[in-house]
């Protein structure tokens, strides 16, 4: 860890202060924490956008994550849902969501920290799969230290555990967003029904779990070894899922595959 920590502490000294996209996963929680070791409070500041695509889980983690660590933080409302551009769900719709979440950091950073830099969480192993929001952080200046840095999600977990961190094993848990298909219209209404069909499976212990949406149809991937698991539990989870508002649901059984709806591009 010495190297690479000593690497990622420096990346931030060369700065007067950064304002952190705090999402509440391990990626962006260490960076988040490593500012905070290089700078000083007011100076290593984590902005939370708060938006109906966030699970409140995450939400809450990210906010206790900022309590236990001594870091400063402030919420923003990227309100992505207001664009089109986001809300008719296109093949780069990633983009728009973090065009909508550096904005409105922008602003902030403009109004009370000019001097300051934006960054994230992305780091060397996102840059082998299909994400818009890359461009979105070229196009507003929003810099990357773990990828600068080299780090990959091994390197992320390994320097995470090592710190203490708690979030050292929290599965990847992206936006409610990504359970529907390209072009399906996103609505606040369809986003709390994925989340409280993903609530009702971490409930149950399938904690990395995804709940894709076909219209009436929830599609549930879990990781491969519990797919036994859920089908022991599937009849009660059925007829939650019907409570909720689905028609009908069905298991995935080539298991959890992260980005699984990417391979629907261009078809």
């Amino acid at each position: 860890m010495s190297d690479q920590y000593s690497a990622l502490i420096n990346w931030f000294k060369s700065y007067n202060g950064v304002l952190t996209a705090l999402s509440g996963g391990v990626d962006s929680c260490l960076v988040a924490w490593a500012a905070r070791q290089a700078l000083p409070k007011e100076k290593a500041i984590a902005i939370i956008g708060d938006s109906p695509s966030l699970k409140r889980r995450d939400f809450q983690l990210a906010l206790a994550f900022c309590d236990e660590n001594d870091i400063q933080y402030d919420v923003v409302h990227p309100n992505e849902l207001n664009d089109p551009n986001y809300r008719t769900n296109p093949e780069d719709r990633c983009f728009w969501c973090k065009s909508s979440l550096y904005t409105v950091m922008g602003d902030y950073r403009e109004s009370q920290y000019p001097d300051f830099i934006m960054v994230n969480g992305n780091n060397k192993s996102d840059w082998g799969d299909y994400r818009p929001g890359l461009k979105a952080a070229d196009k507003y200046q929003a810099f990357s230290p773990l990828a600068e840095c080299g780090m990959t999600k091994e390197d992320i977990r390994n320097m995470a555990r090592e710190a203490g961190l708690k979030v050292w094993d929290k599965p990847a848990s992206p936006c409610l967003s990504s359970r529907f298909p390209y072009g399906e219209l996103i609505t606040m209404d369809k986003l709390a029904l994925i989340e409280k069909a993903e609530e009702l499976l971490a409930s149950l212990g399938f904690v990395d779990a995804r709940v894709r949406y076909f219209g009436d149809t929830a599609r549930v991937e879990v990781p491969a070894f519990q797919i036994q698991q859920l089908r022991e539990n599937w009849m009660d989870i059925t007829a939650q899922f019907k409570k909720f508002g689905f028609s009908q649901a069905e298991i995935d059984e080539e298991g959890l595959i992260s980005g699984k709806l990417n391979r629907l591009i261009g078809k």
